[in-house]
């Protein structure tokens, strides 16, 4: 399966300041925010195939418990700003989305993030994924993708969000939208066949009467 990315304009994305009680003067600042909100339709995705989706609550749930997940600068492994299985990285399901809480390094290049975000020059965020569990459906005459399940990679503040609207992003989710419609086809067909096996056994019961 092919990792997928969706951003939010995240115009709560903050940095929290409090004193570190281990080093006396020193401040430990923190980056808060959702990278996922629940229950909240996108706005149309894709290009010759349209549709929305929306994120499910219990959708990260398992992926938080197990996976070894990132947040990164830009989706970039090089600028790694924490990480949850060192703790460096908090990820929580809350009544609003995904809740994340990141301790980023003590290093100039996250220091100027820092700095940035508390300017409003970066204000969205951006999650890695692949999905493991999802409906389809119609709404108001639309297509409608819901994510049940997904297995997270990273989580991302970004400069410039992967928006599915771009090209990039249209071949991409086209191809999700393609895939659905072909295993549509293919439960189609195997129903039609299980119905022909079953209207051929009957024929065969009967003409031995």
């Amino acid at each position: 399966m092919e990792m997928e990315r969706r951003t939010i304009n995240m115009t709560e994305l903050r940095v929290k300041s409090k004193p570190n009680s281990e080093e006396g003067e020193k401040t430990v600042r923190t980056i808060e925010g959702h990278a996922a909100v629940f229950n909240k339709w996108s706005e149309k995705m894709g290009g010759f195939f349209p549709y929305k989706e929306r994120v499910l609550p219990g959708a990260f749930k398992d992926s938080i418990e197990k996976d070894d997940i990132r947040a990164l600068f830009n989706h970039n492994p090089d600028y790694v700003l924490g990480r949850n299985k060192s703790g460096t990285l908090e990820l929580k399901e809350d009544e609003k989305g995904l809740k994340v809480t990141i301790h980023p390094p003590d290093t100039q290049w996250a220091r100027d993030l820092l700095v940035s975000i508390d300017r409003g020059d970066i204000t969205q965020m951006s999650f890695g994924f692949i999905v493991e569990s999802d409906r389809w459906g119609l709404e108001e005459g639309m297509d409608v993708r819901e994510l049940q399940k997904v297995k997270l990679f990273d989580v991302s503040p970004v400069t410039y969000p992967a928006y599915p609207q771009t090209d990039i992003g249209v071949r991409s989710i086209d191809e999700v939208f393609k895939k659905h419609k072909e295993e549509e086809r293919q439960k189609k067909a195997i129903k039609a066949k299980e119905k022909l096996d079953l209207y051929k056994r009957k024929i065969e019961i009967l003409s031995k009467y």
